[in-house]
């Protein structure tokens, strides 16, 4: 497996689980900070490489009136001062090619959305900027189109790439996580990361605004770490109740810790077999 350089470090090739998480959308900054905070402390006393995760820009919500964030500029200001103030990493989704050279003279990781994979504009834009590129596996499409997804960027000379696994379109409003796209993923040699929040969102669930599971994370974050991901994307906040944006299917950081333990455990077990199984 390969290591993908993010920042002034390498992760994914250790095998260690890696973490990006943060809250859906940047809200407030103090908030964003705080979040941030003690995610990074959470992730230090379980030894686990952190890097931020907050969206300057939701581009692409349930409805006209949904809240999307403070957009690039401000955004990349709020995401430059986390970055400063915890030294860790930082990724963001971008929706337009001309945001890529802007969003990577602060982001260490750029984020392609689900709907946005197929893009090949948005994907070169971002892999001729030299920087990680996570990809999000569309909704659509099965594990083993991502290879083409993937290409996209090498054949830019780019080889930090991240496959993300966020569930397939299972009728109306749901999604389903099958546990084979990671070990079908894993093969084209980039580290595979589950995201475990987005994959139990309702997408439109709830008229004009998506819904969600949250008492499902738990369960198929275990599987998923049993099943080769080398990294786990969380959505999380200190209260959901109040988040401006997919607050249903958000972590709360309280439970985060439990939860990366048990994570943390299975994929010791599974990655134990499959090296006794080799």
């Amino acid at each position: 497996m390969k290591a993908v350089q993010v920042g002034n470090r390498q992760i994914g090739g250790d095998g260690r689980l890696f973490v990006m998480a943060g809250p859906c959308v940047i809200e407030d900054p103090e908030r964003v900070l705080r979040i941030g905070r003690e995610m990074k402390a959470i992730c230090g006393r379980l030894g686990l490489p952190y890097i931020f995760k907050a969206s300057f820009d939701k581009a692409n919500r349930s409805s006209w009136k949904s809240f999307r964030g403070p957009g690039l500029t401000e955004g990349l200001k709020i995401l430059k001062a986390v970055k400063e103030e915890l030294q860790v990493p930082v990724v963001s989704d971008i929706h337009e090619a001309s945001q890529a050279e802007p969003a990577a003279e602060v982001l260490d990781i750029l984020q392609i959305p689900a709907f946005l994979c197929r893009q090949t504009d948005l994907l070169q834009a971002a892999a001729r900027t030299g920087k990680c590129i996570n990809v999000k596996k569309g909704q659509f499409m099965a594990p083993s189109d991502m290879k083409n997804v993937a290409e996209k960027i090498s054949h830019e000379g780019n080889e930090n790439i991240i496959l993300t696994e966020r569930g397939v379109s299972l009728g109306y409003h749901n999604l389903v996580v099958d546990m084979r796209s990671f070990p079908i993923m894993r093969e084209f040699g980039y580290p595979v990361v589950f995201d475990a929040t987005h994959s139990v969102q309702l997408p439109g669930g709830a008229g004009t605004h998506s819904s969600g599971q949250r008492q499902f994370i738990g369960n198929l974050a275990r599987a998923a770490a049993g099943s080769g991901i080398d990294g786990v994307f969380m959505e999380v906040h200190d209260n959901p109740e109040e988040a401006l944006c997919d607050g249903p299917n958000m972590l709360y950081l309280t439970q985060v810790e439990g939860l990366l333990r048990d994570m943390v455990a299975i994929k010791a077990i599974s990655d134990k077999s499959d090296s006794t199984a080799k």
